[in-house]
């Protein structure tokens, strides 16, 4: 947590930020990401049900000084459980789905998806879009035990990669290893994968439990976190993974997220099925 500090001299005390919300009867969301491009534009994937059964939900939102408002709307037919944005083009996002497909959007364009890549044989819980420059790639992580690779411009997938023993709850490139993503399974396993080589992945045995989160550092290339049912979160050094670098407890559930400050090195925040976000400094 953080604390605020005092002004001199008996000063008034700043306002706290005021909470802007949006709310979408009968959806759920499972997912939410900023623009890359707009500041104030995010996106969210939400489902009926919990994502258990009806339909999913992509909504487009805005934010300004007079609150949060709908941009676009775009209904699929199971439920959405992640979403990423282009790097190439402002206007385009990806969804993950409940049947297994992979959707393309355009915001500029709201009939309906562009593409639909449908190879999975069972639930897409993680879709994640490269940052690396020179890289169209994207890579999905499904409840059937494996992650595909594609390139949005191809029709079908590039890759499959295949070796976790359980669901796939989330794929993530790194943000500084050209074609390096990370996978967190069910398995108990952290996976590093290298998309343009064959050899095997490495393998991290992070948890007693299932893991259902990771994130890379966005200023160490060699650091990176798991979140798991265990209700703790484990940062490993990829140069040395025979023990994490650090273990943060306090969830008293397990951690169903978890991502990196984009400004600070040693911040991230977390959220739990314990109803809470935590803020850990390491």
């Amino acid at each position: 947590m953080s604390r605020g500090g005092g002004g001199g001299g008996g000063g008034v005390p700043a306002k706290p930020p005021r909470a802007q919300a949006f709310r979408l009867p009968g959806r759920h969301g499972y997912a939410v990401e900023f623009s890359p491009y707009l500041p104030g534009r995010l996106a969210c994937a939400a489902s009926q049900y919990y994502g258990i059964a009806g339909c999913g939900t992509l909504v487009v939102l805005e934010q300004n000084e007079a609150g949060v408002h709908l941009f676009r709307s775009f209904d699929w037919n199971d439920g959405l459980f992640d979403v990423t944005w282009s790097e190439n083009n402002e206007h385009v996002l990806i969804t993950s789905s409940g049947d297994g497909s992979l959707q393309i959007w355009d915001t500029e364009k709201p009939t309906g998806p562009l593409q639909v890549y449908k190879e999975h044989s069972q639930e897409v819980y993680s879709v994640d879009w490269s940052q690396a420059r020179g890289e169209q790639l994207v890579v999905s992580g499904s409840w059937d035990q494996t992650a595909k690779l594609w390139d949005p411009a191809v029709g079908q997938s590039l890759c499959t990669f295949k070796g976790h023993e359980g669901v796939i709850y989330s794929t993530i490139w790194s943000p500084h290893i050209p074609g390096c993503f990370a996978s967190a399974s069910g398995d108990q396993t952290l996976r590093i994968w290298d998309a343009k080589s064959p050899r095997p992945p490495v393998i991290i045995p992070a948890h007693q439990a299932e893991i259902l989160s990771c994130d890379w550092c966005k200023y160490d290339q060699n650091l990176l976190v798991s979140g798991a049912v265990d209700c703790s979160l484990k940062g490993w050094d990829l140069r040395n993974i025979r023990q994490p670098v650090f273990k943060l407890f306090g969830h008293t559930y397990a951690i169903r997220r978890l991502k990196f400050s984009p400004f600070h090195a040693t911040v991230l925040a977390s959220c739990s099925y314990d109803f809470t976000v935590r803020y850990c400094n390491f």
